[in-house]
């Protein structure tokens, strides 16, 4: 049988850190052993599941470049099947319509917490035979109520639970629709799902589940349950925790890579090495090596990953992603330099492709005002003298480089008795509006001669303007 993991999310939100990692450990170990990986949405909790939800999973996994062979099957579309399963555990006997009522039902639980006993439905309606056509029954499964179940996990290892501490729990409400327990199951059988992969939260739920797919008959994968990621303060990761939605990250100008590197190493380790590739992660990645205690989200940590990618990754990869980030400040980044080239000029400065965004208006767009205090530091009495010299210079420049202009800069320096500061430092402010910029000769390069000729004589006038 092939080897099969599936991802299986709710649509009741956006795609988080959570879900986000325990997708990718499903997805490198369906890669690393040649196996299937599908997408599943859960959406039958019809009240809270919307089609934006699924859009921003989907959106998610295909930003992330988790690609899926098979799906997304939606969970909704699969109602006859459950159905069709939910009637054959009622003629086997594994299933039972239960009529009992909320009110009868809270009343139980509440004698029991009292009681100090685990709340748990007490069986009342389990070898009746009496029905109450005043009242819709909800169907429940009929768990064993002898043995023990025990979870072979992946990463816990051995989990042993008692059957009498199940209950039988309800597989279908009261309206016909199936519950969570129930469709997974057949999903997963249905499917031929090999290994589930998952939050440990769902290890309450494990043990009734296999209950039901040895009463079907269903050969039980196998199960890995994944520890929780924690917020800094100790507490499970949440929205107060700031940006938890994958798609949040992308629009903090994070690399997707970066943030599955990242992913991968919370909870997962291959000795030390910090840094992998998609190809390292598939090839070095194995469920024996993940961690059984919870991982702390760090952003000081993952922002220092994406710093490393945007320095040492491939320049037209970043700035396919770059792109994205300079259409959003309203700029068409066809208008100016290649990309390429102003990410291989601001990457040693930039920690997030906002900040490289942010930091590259000036090449595609006109500025209309300078940096306060870089006019004040660089735009002294002379300034404007030093900016008509260069201007005189540079309009004769017949071929326009980065080094023609720095030599030109060089010997301007050297004629006016002024060290090299005193000329580059009013040329960047004039030119970028502010002190800052990749070196002199590579911004005027991607600027070009037209740009920087304009820009000039407006910073003259400028200077002109204040005396």
């Amino acid at each position: 049988m092939t080897l099969t993991t599936r991802f299986a999310p709710s649509p009741t939100g956006y795609l988080h850190v959570g879900g986000a990692r325990t997708a990718l450990f499903s997805w490198l170990y369906a890669r690393k052993h040649g196996g299937k990986f599908i997408l599943r949405i859960e959406d039958t909790d019809l009240e809270r599941s919307t089609q934006e939800s699924v859009n921003a999973i989907l959106e998610g996994m295909s930003w992330l470049g988790l690609d899926y062979d098979a799906g997304p099957f939606y969970q909704t579309h699969h109602f006859d099947r459950y159905k069709e399963i939910i009637q054959q555990l009622l003629v086997q006997g594994d299933a039972y319509y239960c009529y009992c009522s909320k009110e009868e039902l809270e009343q139980l639980r509440t004698e029991q917490m009292a009681n100090k006993e685990k709340p748990r439905y007490n069986g009342k309606c389990r070898e009746s035979d009496e029905s109450q056509l005043d009242r819709e029954p909800v169907i429940r499964f009929k768990n064993p109520v002898d043995g023990v179940v025990t979870i072979t996990d992946l990463v816990k290892g051995d989990i042993v639970v008692a059957n009498k501490e199940l209950d039988d729990l309800i597989i279908a409400r009261a309206d016909g629709t199936p519950t969570y327990n129930l469709t997974v199951v057949v999903d997963d059988m249905d499917m031929k799902v090999t290994h589930v992969i998952r939050g440990d939260d769902h290890i309450n739920n494990t043990p009734r589940q296999m209950n039901i797919l040895k009463a079907l008959g269903a050969e039980l994968p196998k199960y890995a349950h994944l520890p929780m990621i924690l917020g800094a303060d100790g507490a499970r990761l949440s929205k107060r925790h700031g940006a938890v939605s994958v798609m949040q990250f992308r629009d903090d100008g994070y690399l997707p890579e970066a943030l599955l590197n990242y992913l991968v190493r919370l909870g997962w380790s291959h000795g030390d090495q910090e840094i992998f590739s998609i190809d390292e992660m598939v090839e070095y990645f194995d469920l024996d090596d993940v961690n059984v205690s919870a991982s702390t989200f760090n952003m000081e940590k993952l922002l220092w990953l994406n710093h490393q990618y945007i320095m040492n990754g491939d320049p037209a990869h970043i700035a396919r992603h770059l792109s994205w980030h300079i259409g959003q400040l309203g700029i068409d980044p066809a208008n100016g330099p290649e990309l390429v080239d102003v990410v291989k000029a601001q990457r040693e400065r930039s920690k997030t492709l906002v900040e490289m965004a942010a930091a590259s208006v000036y090449f595609y767009k006109d500025f209309d005002s300078y940096d306060e205090k870089a006019v004040k530091k660089n735009f002294t009495q002379g300034s404007d003298h030093v900016l008509a010299c260069l201007h005189d210079q540079l309009v004769a420049l017949t071929d326009w480089n980065g080094e023609a202009v720095h030599q030109i800069i060089i010997d301007l320096a050297e004629t006016l008795g002024l060290n090299m500061g005193k000329v580059a430092q009013p040329l960047r402010v004039a030119i970028c509006g502010s002190a800052v910029s990749p070196a002199i000769d590579v911004t005027v390069s991607l600027l070009g001669q037209e740009k920087t000729l304009a820009r000039i004589e407006k910073a003259i006038n400028y200077i002109r303007s204040l005396n």
